[in-house]
């Protein structure tokens, strides 16, 4: 299979970890001395290295929001690149805010692994569905 082809396979194998919340499994994909790198501004942002910084970037992630990545076009460059754009939809834990918002992650892959992660979004729109007094409707 060529280089693209592969991590094609292992960027979908993580968003259906994610999908499944297997912890175990997205820690498998991703490289022990990884980076996880997010807008510092959010609760969950900044950067994040190793399996530790992972736990701890999904864990604060997830216990603000349930989120679901929806993606509208994932490529490769064969260089070890896997770029996806798409949407992120979800609610805020907290209050129920909804927010339905573009997004686009880097990967960047060696060795059938994922060495760091990128994840850009609408932050000022994010922030918005953060700071929403609760009951707001769906």
């Amino acid at each position: 299979m060529e280089q693209a082809q592969q991590d094609l396979a292992v960027v979908r194998e993580v968003y259906d970890a994610f999908a499944r919340a297997d912890v175990p499994r997205i820690m498998a994909l991703f490289d022990a001395t990884g980076t996880v790198v997010q807008s510092p501004v959010l609760p969950w942002g900044g950067i994040h290295t190793g399996h530790e910084g992972l736990g701890t970037f999904l864990g604060t992630l997830t216990s603000h929001l349930d989120s679901h990545p929806v993606t509208e076009r994932l490529f490769a460059d064969a260089a070890g690149h896997v770029v996806q754009v798409g949407r992120t939809r979800g609610v805020v834990r907290a209050t129920g805010a909804p927010f339905d918002l573009p997004e686009v992650h880097v990967f960047t892959l060696a060795d059938g692994r994922v060495t760091r992660f990128e994840a850009y979004l609408d932050t000022a729109a994010l922030l918005t569905a953060l700071a929403a007094p609760a009951g707001v409707a769906r």
